[in-house]
């Protein structure tokens, strides 16, 4: 068993998904959980409860991940209550539909400087506490799409594919403090955001027919993986992307 007991998470986007079942798994591995969200409180309550019920504490902080005042102010919440931040998961992320041709400057800035933008201010502000206590973990949530490219997303690839480079960029930057940054690749994965697809027939029938396991991850597939970075096995991992989609996309 994974032990993260004194160990302090924060997961930005932490109210729904991948970034809620993420919170429950590292949890249960007894680890201290922040969670921010932007809209939906109540969901973030959920998941305070949920964590608290288990044993841990969860602190809830409402933050854009795109405005640097909000994460700075994140950031400062869940060190000064804690006294430390061990793990940091950028989860935070939007996915929108975007032809190109017919995309404007708006829909594109905002998918931008939430999933990219967002993962550069949450690294730039946990960094300091890390390389202070000599050691950390940084997981950032990206996308098949920023390994292969997606029509009609163009703007979600481009933002998931920076995230990849970013965290090579940053994986070798810090390995020489024990802060050890990686990626996280998930394909479908059964969520909010990917519901509207998923619960047609007929889509569905045709992405599963991309998957050779035969099904598409729910969130604790993901947060499995979390787990594995966040924990010592993961020590000699640096910039290293693991895709998780059942087979469907497989890279090199």
């Amino acid at each position: 068993m994974i032990d993260l007991i004194g160990k302090v998470v924060l997961i930005t986007g932490g109210s729904r998904g991948i970034g809620a079942a993420t919170a429950h798994l590292l949890a249960q591995a007894g680890a201290d959980i922040a969670i921010t969200y932007q809209k939906n409180r109540k969901a973030a309550e959920r998941v305070k409860r949920d964590v608290e019920s288990l044993g841990p504490e969860c602190l809830v902080i409402r933050a854009d991940a795109s405005k640097q005042r909000d994460v700075k102010r994140a950031v400062k919440n869940v060190a000064d209550h804690f006294g430390s931040i061990d793990i940091l998961v950028n989860n935070a992320g939007v996915w929108t539909h975007g032809a190109i041709g017919k995309m404007t400057e708006k829909v594109w800035d905002e998918t931008l400087d939430t999933n990219l933008k967002g993962t550069f201010l949450f690294c730039n502000e946990v960094v300091s506490y890390m390389k202070k206590q000599r050691g950390g973990r940084i997981i950032n949530i990206a996308s098949t799409a920023g390994q292969r490219g997606e029509a009609f997303h163009s703007h979600y690839a481009a933002s998931k594919g920076g995230m990849i480079a970013f965290t090579k960029s940053i994986g070798a930057e810090l390995a020489p403090f024990r802060v050890y940054a990686n990626c996280i690749a998930p394909g479908w994965v059964d969520t909010d955001m990917s519901a509207n697809s998923l619960r047609l027939p007929a889509r569905f029938r045709d992405i599963i027919k991309t998957i050779p396991n035969g099904r598409v991850a729910g969130p604790e597939d993901i947060a499995g993986a979390v787990l594995y970075l966040a924990s010592a096995y993961a020590s000699h991992l640096v910039g290293s992307t693991i895709s998780i989609n059942g087979g469907g996309v497989m890279v090199g």
